[in-house]
């Protein structure tokens, strides 16, 4: 059974309620889709693309029509949605049998029973963008200016938690690199301080030393390093 219609203000509470740093991207913009799907009056499906590196890929859906029609325009490289995620506009396309910015698409649509879409583009990130979109099977259903007020909040929230995944795993990626490079600075040190008691030299010319090597084997410092300590470890 379909789930009844819910009314805009309720489904926007319930984005509210949604606690972003508990909950993972993909889980938040699925929801994001099917309370958007139940806020509009007219019968939809609703999906939501993300576009990182060049490469679109539907993240939420709420039903396989949905997707295949983002899909084929991943498949394309053009197309609404992808067009709105890189603008970060609106883009209606009100009556898919007489659309011609994208034929293939709109005729592959309409034969699938699609007879008007929109697609919101979320506010764009450094690494990635996106859009909301909805697609009906009535043409014109997107013509009131109230329901692309109330696509465009959902997309709004949409770009939030897609603003604080992408900056929680910029944040992490951040930590991981300092932590690599905490972790390769103290294994350096250890190797410096062996190759300094055997070669009785300064701290300069141990490092020397471990460069001369990392060159000559075409290997990383911090390799050539790990090495001599391992093997002083094992000689004890």
């Amino acid at each position: 059974m379909a789930a009844l219609p819910t009314d805009p203000a309720d489904a926007f509470a319930e984005l509210g309620r949604i606690k972003l740093g508990e909950t993972g991207l993909d889980d938040v913009l699925q929801r994001v889709a099917e309370l958007a799907k139940r806020a509009l009056d007219t019968p939809v499906q609703v999906s939501v693309t993300l576009v990182r590196n060049g490469t679109g890929h539907t993240a939420a859906f709420t039903d396989d029509l949905a997707r295949g029609l983002d899909e084929r325009q991943y498949a394309q490289g053009r197309g609404p949605c992808l067009d709105a995620a890189a603008s970060g506009d609106v883009l209606s396309v009100p009556d898919l049998a007489e659309e011609h910015r994208w034929p293939d698409w709109a005729e592959r649509g309409h034969k699938a029973g699609v007879g008007s879409s929109v697609s919101v583009g979320l506010p764009i990130q450094d690494a990635v963008v996106g859009a909301l979109n909805v697609y009906a099977r009535t043409p014109h259903a997107f013509d009131d200016d109230d329901t692309i007020t109330v696509l465009e909040t959902f997309a709004a929230y949409a770009a939030v938690a897609l603003a604080n995944a992408h900056l929680y795993d910029s944040t992490a990626t951040l930590a991981q690199q300092m932590q690599e490079a905490m972790a390769s600075r103290a294994v350096i040190e250890q190797a410096k301080g062996i190759i300094m008691a055997e070669r009785r030299c300064t701290p300069g010319e141990a490092f020397d030393i471990l460069a001369k090597v990392s060159q000559d084997s075409n290997r990383k410092v911090r390799d050539v390093a790990q090495a001599l300590v391992d093997r002083a470890a094992g000689a004890r």
